[in-house]
């Protein structure tokens, strides 16, 4: 009669773990939310007639990515600003903020990030710091006049910030971050953004562990899914793999990051923002940065912030106070 080996217990932790761990990677994906009016409604009363026609610049990988260009008007100002739109978003989701520069006499540039707009596969990026290169190349193929400004939005606030504190930040002469993400883990995040974003935890745990491990073959599952509504779901980006999630953001040590920034940069959010906490936001600010102007205007919610008359016009008076800053050498 034969002998049946028993597995020991070491043996046996070992194979819950796999499973576990198979478990997280193919079930622990995230679920759609349901749309948020606060983020889905307030572009139906924009006015996009005059929408510039798309431009393409080639990225380093050869791939033709999209962006818009808004001349100044007159009188000029001197440079440029550089839009970054928020989550799930693209350029057009910057036009009323790009038309107010623009008049004001800046050259301004909206970009269509790699995986949202007409910049390929939706959600997809092919590795962790792709964005970053795509940006460098931008601002070598375009050449937008100098000095520059990055100007980034939510989620594009919290790129902006990572571009502002890495090696490359010297591309721009000033920053402005508008209601920006800084993490998950910051004081100014509310849960799942609000209700804007449902995040597969256990995947996005699973797929850590093999980054760390230096094995990034998963790092294009689908780890954020957001809260748009059917019609959106056609023209904007629903979800993000983890490469995605992991690069239009800051670094993960944010604080880090805004200690290392050298160029002028300031802070603009609503009082009102249902994504964020923005009283948190500026107390961040203020303890990390305190060289930094932060305000935070009444009664502006989230997406008010690049379309209501009143925040554009801030965010315009924010960046010419940098220019005048980094004139000066402050």
């Amino acid at each position: 009669m034969k002998h049946i080996r028993l597995l020991t217990i070491p043996a046996v932790a070992a194979a819950a773990g796999v499973l576990s761990f198979a478990a997280a990677i193919g079930m622990g994906g995230p679920t759609a939310p349901p749309p948020m009016p606060s983020i889905n409604d307030p572009f139906k009363a924009v006015d996009f007639s005059q929408l510039p026609p798309l431009r393409r610049y080639t990225a380093g990988d050869g791939a033709h990515l999209a962006y818009r260009y808004y001349p100044p008007g007159e009188p000029k100002a001197a440079g440029s600003v550089v839009l970054v739109h928020g989550s799930a978003a693209s350029s057009e989701s910057m036009h009323v903020l790009a038309q107010a520069y623009a008049r004001a006499g800046y050259a301004a540039y909206g970009l269509d990030m790699r995986g949202h707009g007409a910049s390929g596969p939706k959600g997809h990026i092919a590795y962790i710091g792709q964005l970053d290169d795509d940006l460098m190349q931008f601002m070598h193929a375009v050449a937008p006049p100098q000095p520059a400004t990055l100007v980034g939005f939510s989620a594009g606030g919290g790129f902006a910030l990572r571009i502002a504190g890495s090696a490359q930040q010297q591309m721009f002469q000033s920053y402005l971050l508008l209601s920006p993400f800084l993490g998950q883990d910051a004081p100014n995040y509310r849960p799942h953004s609000g209700g804007w974003i449902n995040v597969g935890v256990p995947r996005v745990a699973a797929v850590s562990m093999l980054n760390a491990l230096g094995v990034h073959a998963l790092d294009d599952l689908t780890v954020v899914r957001f809260a748009l509504n059917e019609q959106a779901q056609r023209f904007l980006t629903p979800s993000y793999s983890f490469a995605m999630a992991a690069n239009f953001r800051p670094r993960a040590d944010y604080v880090a990051t805004m200690r290392a920034v050298k160029e002028p940069c300031a802070v603009l959010a609503g009082a009102a923002d249902e994504a964020f906490d923005t009283p948190q936001l500026e107390a961040v600010v203020r303890s990390q940065r305190p060289d930094w102007p932060v305000a935070l205007l009444p009664g502006i919610g989230h997406i008010p912030l690049t379309i209501d008359a009143r925040a554009v016009d801030a965010a315009v008076r924010a960046t010419d106070s940098l220019r005048a800053k980094g004139a000066k050498g402050v």
